[in-house]
């Protein structure tokens, strides 16, 4: 395991023309047929009847699109594409003998891929690349200086650089070696809208590593600056409104076929951004199939490459959205009624606070790359050789072998191969994550929270008066105290990852991890008040950056009966005299 320096790596590319990315995008419109094809001819291996049902339906689903949430982003002349093919769809049955329809179910899907195809597959421009490039690294180091002097004397102290608040880790360099011998593709936990800028920013700037395709949702491209550079630098559009199964063909076959011809990837297995501040105990298999696909088209092919996936667990101290985002949650899993709420967070001057508060107090993003694996989830080393469970080397060709010696097309087995390889990924990223001091302390302070109102359920708890109940700091010591001791353990087991900050003393992660949650969220989830007590302006809040944690059972650590007994009843015999409970 390594930790990136300041010091910026050479590239792994020297020539952009040379990046797979752009000689992708100079074959735009090839590509585009070829997916076009595919999906064509996978879809249309079902029969007559399946095939009109799926054309119908998907019709109808999008004519309610339309109607009910329709974008400005929408291609033009949306409405009247649907209108007239459900017209021509409906009189497929009357106006043709049976030998016929099934040519013009043919001509109906391929209109539909085609107009999807077009709709998902970006471009790659070197100009706006490289004006993308040098106006970021100015706005970060801009950003981060003038936010700095806000906390030192004068104007002309040190220059800093991003990568003092980017803490690269993990496997980088074996990460850099793959690019040699194969495809990448990068599945990273999944946060926050930041997400791709700051994962893109740092594999180009600081890693040397060519830039990836990687997802856009298509309602980022509302605004006409982020639609500039989004269908310029390589991203490719995905529309979540879109369900049907005509759509999702199409982009599995865009993934499939760009992997297949050697461009690395990014993709969020997870789906969507976390929406319980959980690490992804489930993922997406759609697009992670496209990798084993992928792989055992490049051997049928008579080709030697392999695809690697690479596990990259990101850390916050505070999530741009998690209020809006822990809404969601609670409304999706809760039977109570939760107003429906706007995520306002990807708007300039909330990115620009995001931003400031991140550089103005000491804030930084881990991001941490875990063990690369072949598609089929075994760990690979930097030469790509792969190895199974007992060190042995195995050859992944193998595995798609029929009886008869032929590699083969079959799709339960690669149905297995990319579940085991969905597993392999979760448990890397709970291995892989790096515990901040901010995640200790809310999981430290949810439970206590919890151990002091035991009669009640989550939703009560959360329904509680924030602005009533005060954290005795020394109980909440202790339990930070036990969860570290744990933690500590797990480290060396090699079962998590601790920041350096998680070895300082248990006032100093207190402190510390308090400040942290404290300086971004309009209600703070834990913060100290005048009197200096530990108090919260918001239990669903603290939540949230307590279920980081939630995964590895700590909770099984904390022995009650040693946390701080007599502490908690001063307390509370303090605050009842204050007239608070």
């Amino acid at each position: 395991m390594s930790k990136l320096s300041s010091t910026t790596l050479p590239p792994v590319i020297d020539s952009i023309e040379d990046w797979p990315i752009y000689q992708l995008s100079e074959d735009r419109r090839a590509f585009v047929q070829q997916i076009e094809e595919y999906t064509l001819e996978r879809l249309m291996q079902q029969s007559p009847a399946k095939t009109r049902d799926l054309i119908s339906k998907t019709i109808y689903t999008e004519r309610i699109r339309l109607k009910e949430e329709p974008w400005k982003v929408d291609p033009p002349k949306e409405k009247q594409f649907w209108r007239r093919l459900s017209h021509r769809h409906i009189r497929l049955a009357m106006d043709h003998k049976p030998e016929e329809v099934d040519q013009i179910n043919r001509e109906h899907l391929q209109q539909i891929i085609l107009r999807y195809a077009e709709e998902i597959v970006g471009t790659f421009r070197i100009k706006t690349f490289l004006f993308a490039r040098r106006f970021l690294t100015f706005f970060f180091t801009r950003l981060l200086n003038t936010a700095a002097v806000r906390s030192i004397r004068g104007l002309w102290g040190k220059e800093h650089r991003l990568t003092e608040k980017l803490a690269i880790t993990g496997e980088v360099e074996k990460v850099r070696q793959l690019f040699k011998h194969g495809t990448v593709v990068v599945v990273p936990t999944h946060f926050s809208n930041l997400d791709s800028i700051l994962v893109g920013y740092a594999m180009d700037t600081y890693m040397g590593l060519p830039s990836f395709s990687y997802g856009a949702g298509l309602n980022l491209y509302n605004t006409g600056y982020t639609a500039y550079f989004m269908n310029r630098l390589g991203a490719y559009r995905v529309d979540r409104r879109k369900k049907n199964g005509i759509y999702l063909e199409t982009l599995k076959a865009m993934s499939m076929l760009s992997i297949k011809r050697g461009v690395n990837s990014l993709f969020f297995p997870g789906g969507t951004r976390s929406r319980s501040g959980k690490l992804e105990e489930k993922l997406k298999l759609g697009l992670l199939g496209t990798t084993v696909e992928a792989q055992r088209t490049i051997y049928q092919e008579g080709r030697k490459e392999k695809v690697f996936i690479v596990p990259l667990v990101l850390g916050y101290h505070f999530v741009l959205e998690a209020e809006f985002l822990i809404e969601q949650h609670l409304r999706q899993i809760g039977k109570e009624q939760y107003l429906k709420t706007k995520d306002s967070s990807y708007s300039p001057f909330r990115v620009l606070q995001f931003v400031w508060k991140l550089f103005s107090k000491g804030n930084n993003i881990t991001l941490s790359f875990g063990q690369p694996m072949d598609v089929l989830g075994n760990p690979v080393d930097e030469h790509g050789n792969s190895y199974d469970q007992h060190g042995r080397k195995i050859e992944v060709e193998e595995y798609f072998v029929n009886a008869k010696g032929h590699i083969n097309k079959d799709l339960q087995r690669e149905a297995e191969y990319t579940n085991l390889l969905g597993d392999r990924i979760v448990e890397r990223y709970h291995k892989d994550n790096i515990v901040l001091t901010s995640h200790l302390v809310a999981f430290a302070a949810f439970r206590l929270l919890e151990h002091q109102n035991p009669q009640l359920d989550l939703y009560g708890i959360l329904r509680l008066p924030a602005e009533e109940f005060v954290f005795p700091k020394p109980a909440l010591g202790d339990v930070i105290n036990q969860l570290r001791n744990r933690l500590l353990v797990m480290e060396r087991l090699e079962q998590i990852k601790l920041s350096p900050e998680i070895h300082e003393s248990v006032d100093f992660i207190l402190q510390d991890g308090i400040n942290h949650l404290g300086n971004f969220h309009v209600s703070n989830p834990l913060y100290f008040d005048k009197k200096e007590r530990i108090v919260s302006a918001s239990f669903k809040v603290l939540y949230f950056y307590h279920n980081r944690l939630d995964n590895y059972e700590l909770e099984r650590y904390i022995d009650w009966k040693n946390i701080g007994e007599e502490a908690l009843l001063l307390e509370e015999e303090l605050y009842n005299q204050e007239g608070r409970f």
